[in-house]
């Protein structure tokens, strides 16, 4: 994370993308309150006075690693960002996509290394966990796919955010912070942002953004 808090620390304007699934893109579940990008906008552009800083969300909703790579010219290359936030697996797991854990595995060294090409930085993100006995076509893969993030995130020195740990952590805090078996609601939105600023050591309890309720 050292390169991202120099940036943050720096005055070069910043673009960062998140990119991602329906966790991302964060329609629906969050029920009109804003998703974790809003707020990590708001944390950064606002509070933190970046304000030439620009915040992009191209994650699709049903998206996995073979959309992600089928449009990343449009989705990625074409905004030039310095900082790409990558959150996906729970779509690939799903025995219904037929995305093997070696091509998961593939396919997420195929993005980075678009990634890198553009110049820009990669983040990583596992996702939040599924409810426990819910989506019988994810739950019994899902773990292992979460495992290939952070294996591809050490075997090659990249910032991972664990938000699947950090649930794994708070587990009691499920039933608050879900809408549905694998959809956060918008606590569970708050909980990814608070996270994100803490692993980027931007988290303040003097900032409304950071101090939102999350049950």
């Amino acid at each position: 994370m050292n390169r991202i808090t120099k940036l943050l620390n720096s005055d070069k304007s910043i673009k960062w993308l998140f990119y991602g699934d329906s966790i991302t893109d964060g329609i629906q579940h969050t029920f009109g309150y804003r998703d974790y990008t809003e707020l990590f906008s708001e944390r950064v552009r606002f509070e933190l006075e970046r304000h030439m800083d620009i915040i992009s969300n191209t994650a699709i909703s049903g998206n996995n690693t073979r959309n992600l790579i089928s449009s990343f010219d449009w989705r990625v290359g074409n905004l030039n960002p310095d900082i790409v936030f990558l959150m996906i697996g729970m779509n690939d797991c799903s025995d219904l996509n037929d995305i093997s854990i070696h091509e998961f595995e593939d396919n997420l060294l195929e993005l980075i290394n678009k990634i890198t090409n553009i110049d820009a930085i990669p983040i990583l993100q596992t996702s939040c966990p599924i409810l426990p006995e819910q989506a019988p076509d994810r739950l019994p893969y899902f773990d292992s796919y979460m495992d290939i993030i952070r294996k591809i995130a050490s075997d090659n020195s990249l910032p991972l955010i664990d938000h699947n740990q950090f649930w794994k952590e708070h587990i009691d805090k499920h039933f608050y912070w879900m809408s549905n078996a694998f959809h956060p609601n918008h606590y569970g939105h708050r909980s990814f942002a608070k996270y994100i600023y803490n692993c980027l050591d931007i988290d303040d309890n003097n900032s409304h953004s950071c101090n939102l309720f999350i049950p």
